[in-house]
């Protein structure tokens, strides 16, 4: 059985041999996940770091854990972005809890011309924080070294600026008539996705950002879901880049 990973502050990671974990995490894995003297954990500051420890002691506080092997985790590369059109309900979890799963480094919030959910005001807040919450959580289960970024919502102009920067910028669309499997792909830099909403991508948005450098894609010969859209196209990505190697 794997050992599994929490989230440790960076400076106790570098200052010691003995690492108190306590907080919301160390309570979650004392309390929660009954994590017992002897056994072993892995703890990461998520940018990087990370410490192979065995649990000396374990309280309703948290964990006092003693490293025995550390390890500096390069961040990987290419970077993988993907900005993704805001969904309705539950969706928008979903996407970026198995988008981190895959692998992806970065989530871009995309409130899109054709997207049905507005995210405003204190309703936004709230939803830009699971979507926060969610990716960490499930960099921890997938046992990442380095966390997603989830960012802040960003509209089309700013996208199209994220484009113009990228190393290799990705429309996906179900009309487009090469396959994103077989584009070059860059050896660094940042592969941008950019999944459109369950109404596709809106004329003038596809112009602007095609104007900004970006290439248009599909996936394969069926429509997926926005949800699932960006994990399928990141995990054809991954898999041809020595990330997956």
């Amino acid at each position: 059985m794997t050992a599994p990973v929490f989230l440790a502050d960076a400076a106790a990671l570098r200052a010691s041999d003995v690492v108190v974990l306590d907080g919301d995490e160390g309570r979650h894995a004392a309390v929660v996940r009954r994590i017992a003297p002897g056994e072993t954990v892995e703890l990461t500051d998520g940018a990087g770091q990370l410490a192979r420890c065995v649990v000396v002691a374990a309280s309703k506080q948290g964990l006092t854990c003693e490293v025995t092997e550390r390890f500096d985790v390069p961040e990987p590369r290419p970077r993988v972005v993907l900005a993704q059109a805001i969904p309705k309900g539950d969706r928008g979890e979903t996407a970026v809890e198995t988008m981190t799963e895959v692998g992806v480094d970065e989530i871009l919030p995309w409130p899109a011309q054709r997207c049905m959910v507005r995210w405003t005001g204190e309703r936004g807040d709230k939803a830009l924080r699971r979507w926060r919450s969610t990716a960490r959580e499930a960099a921890k289960q997938s046992r990442r070294a380095w966390l997603p970024v989830v960012g802040d919502p960003v509209p089309t102009t700013a996208l199209a600026a994220r484009v113009a920067a990228a190393a290799l910028a990705v429309v996906l669309h179900e009309e487009a008539t090469e396959p994103l499997g077989a584009l070059d792909l860059p050896a660094d830099g940042d592969i941008l996705l950019v999944v459109g909403p369950e109404g596709g991508v809106a004329p003038d948005e596809l112009d602007q950002l095609a104007a900004a450098g970006a290439v248009v894609a599909r996936l394969g010969p069926t429509v997926l879901r926005t949800s699932t859209a960006g994990t399928v196209a990141a995990g054809i990505v991954l898999a041809r880049t020595p990330r997956w190697a």
